[in-house]
C-alpha cells in the first residue's frame, strides 16, 4: 500500500520549521467539525440527519477519508449549510494557510521553490490563485 502522504523526511520542509502543505481532505473536515461544535450539535445528531454512519463522518471531520461530494453536501445541508458554503470556508482556509507558508519561507531561503507570479499580462489576476 502507498500511503496518501508520504511519510516525513530529511528533505521535508516540516523538519525546517514550515508547516506541511494542507490537504483538502483536512480542510473539509475543519470545517464540518468547526460548524457542527459552533451549532452545538453531537456527531450522532449530525449523522443521523445527514445519514451518514457516525464512524464514517468522524473520519471525514478528521481528515481521514476523502469524502464525495455527495457526501459532503449530505452533511452540509445537515448543518444548514450549502456545499458551496463548506467548500468556500475550506477555501479561505486552504489562502490562509498558504499565506502563512508563503510569509514563512520568505522570511528565510525559499528552499528550492520559485516565486509565485501573481499577475498576468494584463495586471493583477481576480480570484482564486492556484500555482503548482
Amino acid at each position: 500500500m502507498i500511503p496518501l502522504r508520504p511519510l516525513p523526511t530529511a528533505a521535508d520542509p516540516a523538519p525546517q520549521g514550515l508547516p506541511r502543505e494542507p490537504l483538502w481532505r483536512d480542510l473539509v473536515g475543519e470545517v464540518l467539525r468547526r460548524e457542527r461544535r459552533a451549532q452545538g450539535r453531537t456527531l450522532k445528531d449530525v449523522s443521523e440527519a445527514s445519514r451518514i454512519s457516525m464512524a464514517y463522518l468522524s473520519e471525514v471531520e478528521r481528515g481521514r477519508k476523502e469524502a464525495s461530494s455527495e457526501v459532503l453536501a449530505a452533511a452540509a445541508q445537515a448543518l444548514g449549510l450549502s456545499l458551496a458554503d463548506v467548500l468556500a470556508l475550506a477555501g479561505e482556509r486552504l489562502v490562509s494557510l498558504t499565506a502563512a507558508r508563503t510569509r514563512t519561507r520568505s522570511l528565510g531561503t525559499t528552499g528550492g521553490h520559485r516565486p509565485v507570479r501573481t499577475t498576468g499580462p494584463a495586471g493583477p489576476m481576480g480570484g482564486v490563485l492556484l500555482a503548482a
